[in-house]
């Protein structure tokens, strides 16, 4: 028998004890869990309060407002997850929120992403983290903490020992703090998943990859790794690759928006000849051409049995490297997912794409081409499907309800490993 949650209720006694007016938006998302007949005490739930929701009126949420929503979260235990991402907290709002995160036990995930917080609401978050041992995923990205900000996430993943997944792409870091967190990482048992996308680098030498790679020879327990928009060139991926020969525990790696060449991509195709862990590799924007397609498409056609899901978006690649991907998926029958939009399509790559779809071999919702056929040609149109479909945002029809629209958690979510 399920339990009445009367968290509208709560809200509404904080606001008037705090002499608050209430934000309506709040308001109406602990309404609609009240009304959710369905959750008992012994289930978690998610307030997913997020700015950027287009099916109802939203007043975006800001600090003032925390202080009534923590009152809420004091008296619930069944509050697991909490997402207040595209809102317009600052660092007063972190303050309010590290208070509660120092004390609270129940909350296991925490979405932040998209605010106005800074340098002094990271390093109040990162200290709360400390204490805090409940947390398992905290997404920072967008906010503007800055190197100085990195590095106090960087002192925390030294002492936090339940924090799972981390989030802090497009946070403005710099190479300071990036060495910091790969140090950290080297001795962190529990980060299973990292976003690091986006660092401002100033430096040609790729000294942060260099110290990522020596990581990742150590590191037992990563899982995810995300290092899009790195300034990254051949030595950086030969670095990495070289250090992944002796990691069996990484099973998704994100190198897109970089700068690899065909070169490059050699030393990963060397790789997936003997690794036996990789399930996801992201290669989007960059520029490995047909060379580096089809190093990829012999490492897959007759080595490689454990790669589920390839991303080569905007890559320059033409009808030779297409045609020789879609001929590995003919042999490899591991690999379910490839991403090719953005390329040089040729009549040759229409037919072989066409043909995979037709016979099967690959699903339409795994892929981001659709063929078509006119006046007996076959063509290709784009699908909106990619790695990370809703890592930025989520339909405005309501939820995802089919996981293969955003293939990297439907493939290898980080709680199953």
């Amino acid at each position: 028998m399920s339990v009445p949650l009367y968290l509208h209720q709560h809200y509404v006694w904080a606001c008037q004890n705090l002499g608050q007016p209430g934000n309506p938006f709040i308001a109406h998302v602990l309404q609609e869990a009240d009304k959710n007949d369905k959750i008992g005490w012994t289930k978690g739930i998610t307030l997913k309060i997020a700015g950027n929701n287009h099916l109802v009126p939203v007043q975006r949420v800001t600090d003032d407002d925390l202080p009534a929503l923590a009152s809420v979260l004091w008296n619930t235990v069944f509050i697991t997850g909490l997402d207040l991402r595209c809102n317009v907290l600052t660092d007063a709002g972190a303050k309010h929120m590290a208070t509660f995160l120092q004390e609270n036990s129940t909350l296991r995930y925490l979405n932040l992403m998209f605010n106005d917080i800074g340098t002094s609401g990271a390093e109040l978050i990162a200290r709360a983290l400390r204490r805090n041992e409940t947390l398992v995923c905290l997404r920072m990205t967008g906010n503007k903490i800055g190197n100085k900000g990195g590095m106090f996430f960087a002192s925390t993943l030294q002492i936090n020992s339940t924090l799972e997944k981390l989030d802090l792409g497009d946070c403005d870091m710099g190479t300071q703090c990036l060495i910091a967190i790969a140090t950290a990482l080297a001795q962190n048992k529990s980060v299973k998943a990292i976003n690091l996308n986006r660092p401002l680098l100033y430096s040609q030498e790729e000294e942060t990859t260099v110290h990522v790679a020596l990581m990742l020879k150590n590191n037992s327990s990563l899982v995810e790794l995300h290092l899009r928009k790195h300034e990254m060139k051949n030595f950086g991926v030969e670095q990495l690759c070289e250090a992944l020969y002796e990691n069996s525990c990484l099973r998704y790696l994100d190198l897109s928006c970089n700068k690899i060449t065909r070169d490059g991509v050699k030393f990963l195709g060397e790789l997936l000849k003997r690794n036996q862990t990789l399930e996801i590799l992201d290669l989007n924007a960059n520029r490995i051409e047909d060379d580096g397609a089809m190093y990829l498409s012999e490492a897959l056609a007759s080595y490689n049995s454990t790669l589920q899901a390839l991303s080569v978006v905007s890559n320059n690649i033409s009808g030779k490297g297409l045609v020789a991907l879609s001929d590995a998926m003919k042999t490899n029958m591991k690999l379910s997912y490839i991403y090719i939009w953005g390329n040089k399509f040729d009549e040759a790559t229409c037919m072989a794409f066409s043909e995979l779809i037709q016979m099967g071999r690959l699903k339409p919702d795994r892929t981001d081409v659709d063929p078509y056929e006119v006046d007996g040609h076959v063509h290709l149109a784009e699908l909106s499907h990619s790695l990370q479909k809703h890592y930025h945002w989520t339909p405005s029809c309501g939820e995802v309800t089919n996981k293969d629209a955003n293939a990297s958690p439907a493939i290898a979510a980080v709680s199953e490993h």
